[in-house]
């Protein structure tokens, strides 16, 4: 198996774990009175995430490795694994309130309102160029701004009631 395919296969086999811990604790964070809000852009979320990963596996499966993008790109997994812990049963990938609980200030959220997009923002765009895809990088950094522009906008206005 290739280098890139094991990279994709990685990658892949991550973002279906991270949905089934998503649904797991919103499931649970649900059931303690917590509500989800802005739910309309969230499939635009997945559509953007699910065209970038598809699309990678189209065009990048037998493609040349860069090993140093791959190393940035291992950095931003280190950090994407630190925001889950420090979130734990509170990370999920919708934007779920549950009233009552003060915000995480732990971990990357002492330096950062948003680390976990800081992460994504710099995944979409390291990921290709793993596989010298800069445009691919640059395109879908560009959709996945627009998306976050909502995202972002809507949990800030959750989290400051």
């Amino acid at each position: 198996m290739s280098l890139a395919l094991v990279v994709l296969v990685f990658v892949t086999l991550q973002r279906l774990g991270e949905l089934v811990l998503a649904r797991r604790n919103t499931a649970r964070l649900l059931a303690r009175g917590a509500v989800e809000i802005a739910p309309g852009h969230y499939p635009m979320v997945v559509l953007m995430h699910g065209a970038w990963l598809a699309g990678l596996w189209w065009l990048a499966w037998d493609a040349p490795v860069n090993l140093a993008f791959l190393a940035v790109f291992a950095v931003l997994q280190l950090l994407r694994v630190w925001v889950l812990v420090t979130l734990g049963p509170r990370w999920t990938t919708r934007i779920i309130v549950l009233p009552g609980e003060p915000l995480v200030h732990a971990g990357p959220y002492r330096f950062l309102s948003h680390p976990n997009y800081c992460v994504v923002v710099g995944e979409i765009m390291v990921l290709p160029l793993v596989f010298g895809m800069v445009w691919y990088g640059i395109v879908f950094t560009i959709l996945n701004a627009a998306v976050l522009t909502i995202r972002i906008g809507a949990e800030n206005r959750a989290l400051a009631r």
